[in-house]
């Protein structure tokens, strides 16, 4: 086996990746959790031991949470995994060779079983850390910037630990995966072989969808629930020991925002790096120019990792955080630095890599023309335009700014129904800029790589994943942190160093979903685009075929119908939380007072962990099953056109709808935290906790948590998902009547050979 240029880098950047997260846990494992109280060094404090009995329980709880829920879900993906490849395997088969069937299958299968040990890892690295978060914070309460040291540090090492991991598995992986395959194919097939490489982002996808729509369900029906009996009906604080669903609250944010969040972006960088490929591929002269030409777009994630990595130093050793007002700053510098540095990365690589001229197939136009130059266009593009979308979804989610203040203040001035409204304003508004940063993107790229230079671009915003990832990571561990300090009942400046490391871990979260959300509007078309030049459509796609536009419309509807499936799931899920925790406190009244039993308390909690998660698994198939069938059923019965127009809709539809409903959840979150820690110079605001203005704001935190962590970001599977699998099933879908579906639908097709 012959190794050049671009595998030399993957593999030594993917090794590097995985040594770095290695070393991440190592020092995380430095601090241990166990019902015996424990001080690691003397100058820390040493915790009493009823809280420390306390936290090691609340520690174990989750964990046992998470695996249950992640077990039962995995059980579920795997049966669903292989039904899915023996359809798939006699699909493509039919309408290709055996062989393609059997390397397309192959792909699908390792792609799935990466996402799941993606998300697997994910859970297991954040609940490793949360009670270590909340130790840290803990045991440095004499020194206020010691203590936020340690504890930013513990929850970034831990997303660290996660996001290089993950960067790296999933790059190598895909590398080990195109290796093999390039021995059975000649470098004049090297087409046919990237389409079935395609379907390691197809399995990728699949499981992101499970993923997201199932922990999303889970988390929100507990948090929810948690939220409108413990804070609006009995007026106790979040994550109040006494309330039954705050373990499950807890988990939620393990199974949903850690593990599905890994699956999803794990399927981004996936299925972005396929769409490039196999547009690649396509053209003799970039086969002709060699393996590393072929590579370029896998080395851009490459450099990533290990511009990422270097990166990661300034926030635990350069300049590390050492009070509340540097928590934000540090990690949207880590943002910052990241998308530069790719930005010249991807220059060097271009002209280290890429023929100094080369021809490739698009939609727009039949062939085109590339530079070197034009590709680093592209690519710079894609990273920058990720950065200046996180940044405005900072600006409208942030309460550091005026949005977010004035839906605070609507709090006051009408109550729930103004809040509601203004949160909404917010959102839509929220659409416009990242919607212009979008389509120069897609403008530029089109000009100048046709298809291949919007899959690049896509690559591009993706470059600076493992930092994405580590950021989005650190979130929930800290959400976890300030749960596990509540429950565990310690003192009041532990619970303000964890819930402002998680205020900042909110709003970076909501840049983060900002990255996901323009990558994936990026990626789906990429992979449209790569579906039409497999097809060797060479017509182009004219929306007003009418066939094209009245799917053009179902697929605009798509996303509504998704998201109103995915909600009323949230609310019912959450209707039986409310009504259990209520039954909970009616029968016993020691709940309330603190004073029930261990069994008692540990019974009710596995009640409600019982109640998310058998709702999660059982609606999270109906949705799941929505965007899977919607472009295989058009493909098949009406025809590839019938999918353009579906493709096309739900791309336009979808992105907006998913920017709108997650900034307007992060706004309502926000504004919230915003009354809780009396930051605003209103008196009636700076009361906190417990008034009409607090209990306003909490029912649209309430209305915001299933669009931000449920509907909103599952969207961005929805648009992917039905891309690829249209790019994976394009040679079955032209086998049925030359394109035109079983209905044999007349349209003029005419079709490159």
């Amino acid at each position: 086996m012959e190794f050049e240029n671009a595998d030399l880098l993957i593999v030594g950047a993917s090794v590097l990746g995985l040594l770095f997260s290695w070393s991440q846990y190592r020092i995380i494992a430095l601090t241990t959790i166990s019902p015996e109280p424990t001080t690691e060094n003397s100058s820390l404090v040493s915790l009493d031991r009823k809280v420390t009995t306390q936290l090691f329980e609340v520690y174990s709880a989750i964990s046992e949470g998470a695996n249950t829920f992640l077990n039962a879900e995995y059980q579920i993906c795997g049966v669903f995994v292989v039904g899915f490849a023996i359809l798939l395997f006699c699909l493509i088969s039919t309408a290709t060779t055996i062989e393609d069937g059997i390397f397309t299958t192959v792909a699908f299968v390792t792609g799935a079983v990466t996402s799941m040990i993606s998300g697997y890892i994910g859970m297991k690295v954040a609940v490793f850390s949360n009670a270590r978060t909340t130790k840290a914070a803990a045991q440095n309460t004499r020194n206020e910037s010691a203590q936020y040291k340690a504890a930013f540090n513990m929850a970034f090492r831990a997303g660290s630990c996660m996001g290089f991991c993950l960067c790296s598995i999933g790059l190598l992986v895909l590398w080990v995966l195109l290796k093999i395959f390039a021995t059975y194919f000649d470098v004049d097939d090297y087409d046919v072989m990237m389409d079935c490489i395609s379907g390691y982002g197809l399995g990728g996808s699949c499981i992101a969808m499970f993923g997201r729509v199932g922990g999303g369900i889970y988390t929100k029906a507990a948090d929810v629930g948690a939220d409108l009996v413990g804070k609006c009906d009995l007026g106790i604080p979040e994550d109040d020991p006494r309330n039954p669903a705050t373990i499950a609250d807890n988990v939620g944010d393990n199974v949903g925002d850690v593990a599905g969040m890994s699956s999803d972006l794990f399927g981004s960088f996936a299925e972005s790096t396929c769409a490039a490929l196999v547009i690649a591929a396509s053209a003799a002269d970039m086969r002709d120019a060699g393996w590393s030409a072929l590579l370029f777009p896998a080395t851009i994630s490459a450099a990533g990792i290990v511009i990422c990595m270097l990166c990661s130093f300034v926030a635990t050793h350069v300049h590390p955080v050492k009070s509340k007002a540097e928590v934000e700053p540090a990690l949207k510098l880590q943002l910052i630095l990241t998308s530069i540095l790719s930005v010249v990365s991807s220059i060097f690589l271009a002209y280290w890599l890429l023929p100094a001229e080369f021809t490739l197939k698009g939609v727009a136009q039949a062939t085109f023309t590339a530079t070197p130059g034009n590709v680093a266009i592209c690519v710079s593009g894609g990273c920058l335009g990720g950065l200046a979308i996180g940044l405005v979804t900072e600006y409208y989610t942030s309460h550091s700014y005026a949005p977010v203040r004035e839906v605070a203040m609507s709090c006051k001035t009408g109550g729930a129904a103004t809040n509601i409204i203004y949160g909404l304003a917010l959102g839509y508004l929220s659409a416009i800029v990242p919607v212009f940063i979008l389509s120069g993107i897609i403008f530029t790229a089109f000009t100048l790589c046709d298809t291949y230079g919007v899959a690049l671009a896509a690559l591009g915003m993706l470059s600076t994943l493992a930092t994405g990832l580590t950021i989005d990571g650190y979130g929930p561990v800290c959400d976890n942190a300030g749960g596990i300090a509540e429950m565990s009942e310690m003192e009041e400046e532990v619970r303000e160093c964890t819930d402002a490391l998680d205020a900042a871990g909110n709003t970076t979260a909501a840049i983060g979903k900002g990255f996901a959300i323009g990558s994936a509007a990026l990626v789906s078309l990429a992979l449209y685009g790569a579906f039409v030049v497999r097809l060797g459509i060479d017509t182009g796609v004219n929306v007003l075929e009418p066939l094209t536009f009245s799917f053009l419309l179902l697929g605009a509807m798509l996303p509504y119908w998704f998201s109103a499936m995915t909600m009323k799931s949230v609310g019912e899920a959450a209707g039986a939380m409310v009504t259990e925790v209520k039954r909970q406190f009616a029968e016993d009244s020691r709940l309330m007072a603190g004073t029930a039993p261990k069994d008692v308390v540990a019974a009710g909690r596995d009640k409600c962990i019982k109640i998310s998660t058998e709702a999660s698994l059982r609606e999270m198939v109906a949705p799941s099953a929505l965007v899977m069938l919607a472009p295989l059923v058009a493909g098949t019965f009406f025809g590839v056109y019938a999918v353009f127009g579906l493709l096309t809709g739900g791309l336009v539809s979808g992105v907006q709808l998913a920017i709108s409903m997650s900034n307007t959840g992060g706004a309502w979150d926000n504004a919230k935290k915003f009354i809780e820690q009396k930051l605003s110079d209103d008196p009636e605001l700076k009361k906190g906790k417990g008034t009409d203005v607090h209990k306003a704001a909490v029912v649209g935190d309430t209305v915001g948590d299933p669009l931000k962590d449920t509907s909103g970001p599952a969207l961005n599977i929805l648009m992917k998902l039905m891309a690829i699998l249209s790019l994976v099933f394009a040679d079955y879908f032209w086998s049925i009547n030359e394109g035109r579906g079983l209905f044999n639908v007349a349209v003029a097709v005419s079709r490159r050979v």
